[in-house]
């Protein structure tokens, strides 16, 4: 209901956004004909370009829209930077119709000075209209007063959506409860507090005028459900429960509907799309092929030579990791320590700055991230991405698994050669607990916001560690 509200209001502000830039279009050319300080040519067709202004204007409504969950609280740089997409958008369209028109009649001063002074038009606009909007279509009949029933303890948790949604004229009046509470927090810090038990219900609602009711608790005993959704029906009143799964579990769930089935699931999964799945991977081909074609043979070469003179041994390094849904792959690395006889103790301690058993140029490839290169013929293979989760030894999964609990979520995916924790600082060693929570953060919020775009970026950013490699490389 309040998202309906919500996208109502984002679309005032985006009509009047173009209603104001169109007319203040009009307007200049009205003034500068009135008084020219800029030549308008007697044959400039300025129509045509007042139609571009408002082709730019809605095209860049998207904008709004994107930021619609913070309307109501625009700061000045994010009216700015709000203005300066919109106009941008804007230039672009008027520009365009210069290209492919070949107008010469039109004068580009009197185009980009408009641009200019339309851009603080929209700052002011989108920093002041938004609030004005607000109070202008949600206010006298269109308030809704709002009763709780059920524990104060459970409207606590609602406090930041009321203080969020307060703009949509949401009022809270107080709550109903059969059992009166003491607590300290049992009145709100909008002063709402209990206003009596349950059964008061259908006078509480002609007596303050309620329009909504929110069920706190489903547990009020058999039938009582049903009855307060009666007396509401009767009474006109909106009735909404607020799910209350999220008291049985620690982490924030996401309703999905199936086929007219209603579900909770903890986080969304972009890459469970066919086309999804099959973008990355056209992506992950794109980028490794080439790599295992023409970088790998060159690299190749050049650290086996390296090797044979400060450490002997294979060139490879290929042991068990764990990959999508925990199935085992074998992982290919340079070899950047010394080698020895194989001692699964010895190699599942992980590597920390100064590490003895790193020779120099093993060194370099490591704070390079190029001992990670022949993982690109994992990626060819499909047993990795070039974007995911880093894989971990199963003796790590399991070390690893027992103190984050969301750890193996990141098996959800197919595990990289790069991803979001390590552009973000987070790779090497880990010997704390909160350093392991905050990698397995990032490496879910890669899984739950994937886009192809996310990929590119940590590719990017990847390739720049290359060449200035972060000071916790080892």
């Amino acid at each position: 209901m309040t998202t309906r509200r919500l996208r109502g209001l984002v679309s005032l502000h985006a009509a009047a956004s173009t209603l104001i830039a169109g007319s203040f279009f009009l307007l200049c050319v009205f003034v500068t004909k009135l008084y020219p300080w800029v030549e308008l040519s007697a044959n400039a067709d300025l129509g045509h370009y007042f139609v571009a202004v408002l082709a730019g204007m809605i095209f860049g409504t998207r904008f709004i829209a994107i930021m619609g969950s913070r309307f109501h609280r625009f700061s000045v740089v994010d009216a700015a930077a709000l203005a300066f997409r919109q106009i941008t958008i804007v230039t672009l369209v008027v520009f365009t119709l210069i290209v492919a028109t070949k107008d010469q009649n039109v004068s580009r001063l009197f185009l980009a000075s408009y641009l200019a002074l339309t851009w603080g038009l929209l700052f002011a606009v989108n920093h002041f209209l938004p609030r004005l909007l607000s109070k202008i279509a949600f206010s006298g009949h269109h308030l809704l007063p709002t009763l709780f029933i059920g524990r104060s303890r459970a409207r606590v948790r609602l406090e930041s959506w009321l203080a969020q949604n307060e703009y949509l004229g949401i009022r809270p009046l107080g709550y109903l409860s059969d059992e009166p509470e003491s607590s300290p927090r049992a009145e709100g810090r909008d002063g709402a507090g209990r206003l009596g038990p349950i059964s008061a219900l259908a006078s509480i609602i002609e007596e303050r005028n309620v329009g909504q009711v929110i069920l706190l608790d489903l547990r009020l005993g058999p039938g009582a459900t049903e009855s307060i959704l009666e007396i509401c029906q009767s009474a006109g009143c909106r009735f909404l429960i607020h799910n209350q799964i999220e008291d049985e579990v620690s982490v924030p769930l996401l309703p999905v509907v199936e086929d007219g089935h209603y579900f909770f699931t903890t986080h969304e999964e972009p890459l469970e799309d066919p086309m999804n799945r099959a973008v990355k991977r056209l992506f992950d081909i794109g980028v490794s092929l080439p790599v295992v074609l023409f970088v790998l043979p060159v690299l190749s070469l050049l650290v086996l030579l390296m090797q044979r003179w400060q450490a002997p041994g294979p060139l490879m390094f290929s042991r068990i990791r764990g990959g999508h849904r925990g199935s085992a792959f074998t992982m290919l690395k340079y070899r950047s320590m010394k080698f020895e006889a194989p001692d699964a103790n010895r190699e599942a301690k992980q590597a920390t700055p100064g590490d003895s058993r790193i020779y120099p140029f093993g060194r370099f490839l490591r704070k390079t991230s190029l001992d990670e290169f022949p993982q690109f013929y994992n990626v060819l293979r499909g047993d990795m991405s070039i974007v995911g989760p880093r894989p971990h030894l199963p003796q790590h999964d399991e070390e690893f698994g027992r103190i984050a609990k969301a750890y193996r979520s990141r098996q959800l995916v197919k595990p990289g050669i790069t991803g979001l924790a390590q552009t973000k600082g987070y790779r090497g060693e880990i010997t704390d607990p909160a350093v392991l929570h905050q990698r397995v953060a990032l490496d879910v919020y890669y899984i739950t916001h994937w886009s192809i775009w996310l990929d590119v970026v940590i590719t990017v950013n990847t390739l720049r560690h290359v060449f200035i490699p972060p000071k916790n490389a080892v």
